[in-house]
């Protein structure tokens, strides 16, 4: 495990400018972004492909890239599962822009999300839209050389996928080469699973990693938590993952005065974990 595979996110700095995010990314040593696509550091409906490229050239003039683009996806107005014909549609076509502007950043991933349906309609139905919607939005992304990504929800956010088994499941149905599986580690300890039960569901269709403490919900800096983070980069080491890998570090209550400190804390835990 190298620590130069842990990305600078923006999920903690959505109260400060965004160019103070990219000084601290490149202060803390990092070389690879996971860019949280939100108001007002890059609101995806208002971004044009100029402002994208200007993004670019701002990240590059301190040595870093985007490696995955995460537009806010988990509360309405988006959700590709929507019974709500326009409000899927509008879900969908937020997802294909996203997916323009990840070319324009060179953006390697889009992150996505399965949605949710009503709690009063069979599941099944909203599952089909999910897989429907999941499978247009990667084939168009993959018409501009993007890999998408599908990350599986806790129970209060999705009643469509919420562990690995059914996160196989989904990507089997959508069935496109350039869909890829997204490990949360909060996700994954809220559903009673471990590093091993994804490496069994999916293989090297782990293509990214949320790695976060928790007890075991929440987005919490490494030592707010009680999730195992050594034996986590332990198996993802042994189950021989090569990818990147974010702290996601709601900007809610604490960290959102002083995220510096907070990634700083993650990656001291990180290093302090990894064997000597």
């Amino acid at each position: 495990m190298d620590l130069q595979r842990i990305t600078a996110a923006n999920f903690a700095y959505q109260h400060l400018p965004f160019e103070r995010f990219l000084d601290d990314a490149a202060g803390l040593g990092r070389e690879h972004v996971e860019l949280w696509g939100i108001a007002p550091h890059f609101h995806i409906p208002q971004v044009s492909d100029a402002e994208a490229r200007a993004v670019r050239r701002r990240m590059e003039s301190r040595g870093l890239r985007v490696r995955c683009l995460t537009p806010e996806q988990v509360m309405y107005p988006v959700n590709v599962a929507s019974p709500v014909t326009w409000l899927r549609a509008g879900s969908i076509a937020m997802f294909r822009r996203a997916a323009e502007l990840c070319a324009e950043l060179g953006a390697e991933l889009l992150l996505l999300t399965p949605g949710r349906g009503f709690e009063c309609e069979p599941v099944e139905a909203a599952w089909r839209r999910s897989v429907d919607a999941v499978g247009e939005i990667a084939g168009y992304a993959d018409t501009l050389g993007v890999t998408c990504v599908l990350e599986p929800l806790q129970r209060v956010e999705s009643n469509l996928v919420n562990d690995s088994r059914t996160l196989a499941t989904m990507i089997d149905e959508v069935g496109v080469a350039n869909l890829g599986a997204v490990l949360d580690t909060v996700g994954m300890a809220v559903a009673g699973e471990g590093v091993d039960d994804y490496f069994d569901a999916l293989g090297d269709r782990v293509r990214h990693v949320h790695l976060i403490d928790g007890r075991p919900a929440g987005h919490l800096a490494w030592g707010d938590g009680e999730l195992p983070l050594a034996g986590y980069l332990a198996a993802l080491d042994r189950r021989g993952y090569a990818g990147h890998l974010t702290f996601e570090l709601f900007g809610d209550g604490h960290y959102a005065l002083d995220p510096r400190a907070a990634v700083e804390r993650c990656l001291a835990a990180v290093r302090a974990a990894l064997p000597a």
